[in-house]
């Protein structure tokens, strides 16, 4: 599965984007610019029932965006 297969399937399973997974996040008021992965990791499965490889595919585009710090 390519890296778009990815985020095509997020999208048509769970109706959201990246952005609108952060913008859920700064809501409740879990997101920053500096949480590890395994926050997003938990949250997605939590709350949208997406696996680890979703997960991260969503967390790769956070880093490509600059929406989170990776040391």
């Amino acid at each position: 599965m390519t890296f778009q297969a990815y985020l095509n399937a997020i999208q048509k399973k769970t109706g959201k984007s990246p952005e609108d997974f952060m913008n859920i996040m700064k809501k409740r008021g879990i997101f920053s610019s500096e949480m590890k992965a395994e926050i997003l990791v938990s949250f997605l499965a939590k709350e949208f029932d997406l696996g680890r490889g979703y997960a991260m595919s969503v967390w790769a585009i956070f880093k490509e965006n600059g929406w989170v710090t990776v040391k």
